[in-house]
């Protein structure tokens, strides 16, 4: 296929500015899918994007439209799908920045512009929703103005009735370049994404850039950062359902089924070429030595544990895990053991929505129900000159320092003037405070764009989570506000505050920014003076007593009732902070006696007050796991 014939692009907006919607409306203009198989969010294939109605997975597909060859990427909106945005990107030579006109710019509308032009990719500004009745044309031109964009530049559209899309797609021809690569080069393929199927095993999703590849059961490939060699079992491009072709060239957009069932062999970012295929009829084909630009790996942002809630499904949820690693790279887990909770895992996820759409692909896929702890961030942990952090439990994997704000594993004989920073992802990690010199918590630069008339609500919420104004400005009747908030406190209801306190008509982006030095402390929470590890949690420790006296009251209220009373208390090292009690049962003992004089009664009393010593000495809790639900889950 000739190149200069090929054109691949993004589609890029803030959520719900109707991406999917206009990917629908191209499907159907360039005839790629019939009327008959037509259905809204086309390209959502998985059951929780169509019914949260958002983008969770870019999605490709190839079209065809006079002649030319579109290659359209379908991407997410939210914020903690960003990386998926960015590997999409890396695919393109264009993009269509959509952008709806009821609402105007937006936070990801700033941030996917932003990395489209880091990526210099021509870019195609799109109005959205021009049929809407409270539609803002000319305010929404002006913002796009201020964005650098010309009148001529901009596409006047209905995505929803198809209004002037044809445009869309002549826009697309007309001004996005064709694909620059050397066809008569070595194969130089980037691995932008990969699913995993029963049959094909991992199926990796590519942009040839330079050379082609064909297919013949004797055809090697190599993943260049792993160095393994591949037998490839199928080759296809989208359609949008998966279509097998006999080759890929130089340009285009398609997929390759590997076989493998270790999806480390074949990772996103990686750049496939030719393998080793001495003494076959291929052996000519030189591979190449220089790989392709990947993509940074995605950092967990979020951490929370994930337990099964019978312990004979382990097993089965380690396979659960694992097989959903394999569609998203973003997801890590490793094992872990509770005394309360038994074997389960850590798990680190970029924001609050990507642990619950793994949670809800858990349930549904596999059918499996976890009980989430809950959440927390990552914190830096700087010990003191010559503590031996091994004797503390942390291996070398645990050591960080700054080196332009990225981690970076360090020696013990190079730690920084004999101080080692430790990275910790859990209460149970927190070392005792005589070791510590110093924590530190992620910041994050947030800016919230809102109508100027929430502007008082916004800084008076920013101010309840100890955020640092960095930035006001007005455009038109938006403010854009630019906060450093510590991600510890946007995990849990910042976002559903924030939509609270302006109407819903507020958006927000964010991203690391560094790390600032907090008073973090360890509070552990002791029922009938036995310490539950799955109850521990780090917070400031400014709101430590107000979050122990909410945790310790709620438990009270659902662990049931024994013969003895329990203590529940909160602890910060030895100090006891909140306590609540469950009261015992008691049993009327003198309610038989119906004479004789007090001694008697004195008697049983005091009986019974011997034997409940004794049972609150010697007896054990059982947590129920309904308790555990109720205090662990984060809507509490």
């Amino acid at each position: 296929m000739k190149q200069d014939h090929i054109r691949n692009f993004a589609i890029i907006a803030h959520i719900d500015h109707g991406k999917s919607t206009l990917a629908d409306r191209l499907l159907e203009m360039t005839g790629t899918v019939t009327k008959r198989e037509m259905h809204e969010q086309l390209l959502d294939s998985n059951p929780i994007e169509r019914e949260r109605g958002i983008t969770i997975k870019l999605a490709p597909v190839r079209m065809q439209w006079q002649g030319y060859t579109l290659n359209l990427i379908d991407t997410p909106g939210h914020v903690d799908f960003g990386y998926e945005v960015s590997r999409s990107l890396a695919a393109c030579e264009g993009a269509l920045l959509v952008v709806d006109a009821t609402q105007g710019v937006q936070a990801q509308t700033l941030a996917n512009l932003h990395q489209a032009r880091l990526h210099n990719l021509t870019i195609i500004p799109v109005l959205n929703k021009i049929d809407m009745p409270h539609a803002r044309i000319e305010e929404t031109r002006e913002e796009l103005r201020g964005l650098g964009f010309t009148d001529d530049e901009m596409i006047e559209i209905s995505a929803k009735t198809g209004k002037n899309v044809d445009a869309v797609l002549t826009a697309v021809v007309e001004k996005i370049p064709s694909p620059s690569g050397n066809p008569d080069a070595p194969l130089r393929a980037l691995i932008f994404s990969s699913i995993y199927d029963t049959h094909r095993g991992v199926v990796i999703f590519v942009r040839i850039v330079d050379g082609s590849i064909d297919f013949d059961p004797v055809l090697r490939i190599n993943c260049m950062a792993t160095n393994s060699d591949i037998a490839p079992i199928e080759l296809g491009t989208f359609a949008p359902a998966m279509t097998r072709v006999e080759r890929l060239d130089a340009g285009e957009v398609g997929y390759i089924a590997t076989g493998l069932k270790d999806v480390k062999l074949a990772r996103v970012g990686d750049t496939v070429t030719y393998g080793n295929m001495a003494g076959t009829k291929h052996e000519a084909l030189v591979p190449s030595r220089e790989p392709l630009a990947g993509y940074k790996e995605p950092q967990s942002m979020v951490f929370l544990g994930l337990f099964p809630l019978s312990a004979d499904e382990y097993q089965d949820s380690r396979e659960a895990m694992e097989k959903l690693q394999l569609s998203d790279s973003a997801f890590t887990f490793r094992p872990v053991s509770s005394l309360a909770l038994g074997n389960g895992f850590h798990c680190g996820f970029l924001g609050l929505l990507h642990a619950e759409v793994v949670q809800e692909r858990i349930l549904r896929e596999f059918d499996l129900t976890m009980l989430a702890t809950s959440p927390s961030v990552e914190y830096r942990v700087t010990l003191k000159t010559g503590v031996d952090y091994h004797k503390l439990g942390f291996t070398q994997n645990h050591i960080v320092s700054e080196a332009n704000n990225q981690a970076r594993l360090l020696t013990p004989e190079r730690s920084d003037g004999g101080q080692v920073t430790v990275a910790i992802q859990s209460a149970t990690e927190l070392p005792d405070p005589t070791y510590v010199e110093k924590v530190e918590e992620p910041m994050m630069q947030v800016a919230i764009y809102s109508p100027k008339r929430f502007v008082g609500s916004i800084m008076q919420l920013a101010i309840e989570k100890r955020g640092e104004y960095v930035d006001l400005v007005y455009v038109g009747d938006q403010a854009q506000f630019t906060y450093l908030i510590p991600l510890s406190e946007m995990i849990v209801d910042f976002f559903d505050r924030l939509k609270s306190v302006t109407e819903g008509y507020a958006s927000l982006d964010y991203e690391f920014f560094d790390w600032a030095v907090a008073k973090v402390v360890k509070v552990d929470i002791l029922v009938n003076k036995e310490k539950v590890d799955a109850f521990s949690f780090l917070v400031l420790e400014a709101a430590a007593v107000q979050r122990s006296r909410e945790i310790v009251d709620r438990l009270a209220a659902v662990i049931p009732k024994q013969q003895f009373e329990i203590p529940i208390q909160a602890a910060i090292g030895g100090s006891v902070i909140a306590r609540a009690d469950v009261k015992g049962f008691r049993k009327d003992v003198i309610q038989k006696l119906y004479g004789g004089d007090r001694t008697r009664k004195d008697k049983l009393l005091k009986k019974q007050k011997k034997g409940k010593a004794r049972m609150k000495m010697v007896g054990r809790v059982e947590i129920p796991q309904s308790a555990f639900f109720e205090v662990l889950k984060r809507n509490s």
